[in-house]
């Protein structure tokens, strides 16, 4: 009778109890902090905004004396603020120089990725070096050369100064999604029958929609929140709104209009907030449907 091979018993290892998620909470408590010191200035400013003015300093953390006349403060012409009109020029100002500096970047992105040419690293360090002067030391050679071509306070004046701010940033952010992008989609087009321009427009460009909406929105911003060269180059028919809040003028002479100020900007960043919003659902549905194409 043959002998059976008995195995020897493996002891039952007990359940390893798992212990507390210390990164975890590191990393919701970080999160707090951010959320808070990011938002706690704007709600203050909200909270100040519906205050009313006889109650400007009052330290209360919720909202109290709440009001509308602020706001009636802001877009009251009798008081010499156009408001209106500078959200008007505000929009002009930020939207056109987003869509040229989205067109140009584009181009010039999908250029300096995928196309190889001589001194390419080169013309990319002088597009990053266009962006690190600062906008101190431009505003004396800009205003001496728009008055004498005759561009003082018009549009341009304040346009093309924007565009060569954002554009750096647009094409250095394009240029890496593009980098990123393998080369067998545009090949599988051409093999296809695209001609390389409709490789580029059919194929390239709605995958690359997640990364050109986030591009949108810094340059827009940027426009928007601009205050250096438009305090200086715009005149009273072209001020945007960042140079007309701080020049702003109350309904009580000689005191500052804070209330009216912070009604103002509550304004100025709801167009913001919004536009945030509606971008980041096209990126989300960009994002999803690049992955699944």
């Amino acid at each position: 009778m043959a002998a059976t091979a008995t195995l020897p018993r493996t002891a039952a290892v007990p359940a390893r109890r798992k212990g507390f998620d210390w990164a975890a909470l590191r990393t919701y408590i970080s999160a707090a902090i951010i959320l808070v010191w990011c938002l706690a200035p704007f709600y203050w400013m909200v909270v100040t905004a519906f205050r009313d003015v006889g109650y400007t300093f009052d330290p209360t953390f919720f909202f109290t004396h709440v009001t509308l006349d602020n706001f009636k403060t802001v877009f009251d012409t009798s008081l010499g603020n156009h408001f209106a009109q500078n959200l008007l020029n505000s929009f002009i100002v930020a939207g056109v120089t987003t869509v040229v500096a989205l067109v140009v970047g584009v181009f010039a992105a999908y250029a300096l990725a995928r196309l190889n040419f001589r001194f390419k690293f080169a013309v990319m360090g002088f597009i990053l070096g266009a962006s690190m002067f600062p906008g101190v030391a431009l505003v004396t050679p800009l205003f001496q050369l728009f008055t004498n071509i005759g561009w003082m306070g018009t549009y341009q004046a304040l346009i093309i100064p924007d565009i060569s701010f954002t554009l750096p940033l647009t094409v250095y952010t394009l240029t890496s999604f593009f980098r990123e992008m393998p080369w067998e989609l545009e090949e599988s087009a051409r093999i296809d029958g695209c001609t390389p321009g409709q490789a580029f427009r059919k194929v390239i460009l709605p995958l690359a929609a997640p990364a050109t909406f986030t591009t949108a929105i810094l340059a827009f911003i940027g426009a928007w929140n601009e205050f250096l060269i438009a305090s200086q180059l715009s005149s009273d028919a072209t001020k945007t709104v960042t140079v007309a809040i701080a020049s702003f003028a109350g309904s009580q002479p000689h005191v500052e209009p804070y209330t009216a100020v912070m009604a103002a900007g509550t304004i100025v960043t709801i167009p913001l907030v919004i536009l945030v919003l509606v971008f980041q659902r096209k990126i989300v549905a960009g994002l999803t449907a690049g992955a699944v194409k």
